[in-house]
């Protein structure tokens, strides 16, 4: 059978299950593996064949496997046809995907810091108070972090290095995200309802205990027997923040 015969073949498996395994292609081709792989070299080679993007899972794939290597390596040092063995895809596919490391941290950041869930928080609850909103973003950071302790410290550690890569990453998260955080503690700040201060100074004292606690819960847990649920604690010290970050002429 001639390649482009294999490959009409192949397209029509795929319409049909995108996520299809190599094996399945082969018999709708009328074929044996083996002579796909000759001809395409691997499954991810097949797609680019047929000009189709990744399977759907791809992307995940990438993330977990880049998340691991740079906990392992560093940001620095981290090898993207390593990245791309991995997640079981070609470096064309990879790139496709992350036209570099600077993409890819960005989007590690993006997919394992709770800030798009926040920003979503302080937009739906923008016209409410502080003592509502705050415990609430808080909630919702602990329940995006939960059980990210070690990502969250290879994100944090990377993301306060002094690689390009990172520093371009961080822009575009202080770009979507932190702004918004800002913006808010400082429309509290000049209604009255918040301590003035920097507000990046307000929103690191606010932030830095949740992290250190994520950071250092497993060995409270282990240690100490500590079982105050993560989100009850993001919440309290949320509230001891609040309290902290009330006016002088507000306390009684």
């Amino acid at each position: 059978m001639s390649r482009e015969a294999v490959l009409a073949a192949a397209r029509a498996a795929f319409e049909r299950d995108r996520g299809a395994p190599l094996h399945d292609v082969a018999s709708a081709a009328g074929v044996s593996r083996a002579t796909v792989y000759r001809l395409f070299g691997s499954r991810d080679g097949l797609l680019q064949a047929l000009e189709l993007e990744p399977d759907p899972d791809a992307r995940e794939r990438v993330l977990a496997a880049a998340v691991e290597l740079v906990g392992r390596d560093g940001l620095a040092r981290l090898s993207m046809d390593e990245v791309a063995a991995a997640a079981g895809l070609s470096r064309a596919s990879l790139y496709r995907l992350f036209p570099g490391k600077s993409a890819l941290f960005r989007e590690l950041l993006v997919a394992y810091s709770p800030v798009d869930a926040i920003v979503e928080t302080i937009q739906r609850m923008r016209d409410l108070p502080p003592e509502e909103v705050v415990p609430e973003v808080a909630r919702t950071a602990a329940r995006t972090l939960a059980g990210r302790a070690g990502v969250v410290r290879t994100l944090v550690f990377e993301a306060t290095g002094a690689s390009e890569e990172a520093a371009e990453a961080v822009r575009y998260v202080i770009g979507a995200g932190i702004a918004a955080v800002l913006g808010y503690v400082v429309e509290q700040m000049v209604a009255g309802r918040l301590r003035t201060m920097h507000p990046l100074v307000a929103i690191q004292s606010l932030a830095g205990p949740i992290l250190v606690h994520l950071i250092t819960r497993g060995v409270a847990e282990r240690e100490l027997g500590f079982a105050v649920p993560f989100e009850d604690v993001a919440v309290e010290l949320a509230e001891q923040w609040l309290r902290g970050m009330r006016r002088e002429e507000d306390v009684d």
